[in-house]
């Protein structure tokens, strides 16, 4: 019999992955760990199915619809002379 995907809260995915608060939702924005899903009007959670992707291989994880990261254009700063 197939297992069931349960909801995980904030406290139990904290212990999980050993993230601070503000980490965990730095990551999510980055598009590095899974995001949240909405339980009810006030309740938001993560599918432990997702944890335990992320858990599997945390480098490579990216979320589908994640924002490419902009690559930095290379500038050579050249110094002023002076007058």
């Amino acid at each position: 019999m197939p297992e069931t995907d349960r909801f995980l809260r904030m406290r139990s995915v904290l212990e999980r992955v050993g993230f601070s608060r503000s980490t965990l939702y730095r990551k999510m924005q980055e598009g590095t760990f899974p995001r949240q899903v909405q339980i009810s009007d006030y309740c938001r959670g993560w599918r432990e199915s997702a944890i335990n992707r992320w858990m599997a291989d945390p480098a490579s994880y990216r979320e589908p619809d994640a924002p490419v990261e902009r690559q930095a254009a290379s500038v050579d700063i050249v110094p002023r002379r002076a007058d």
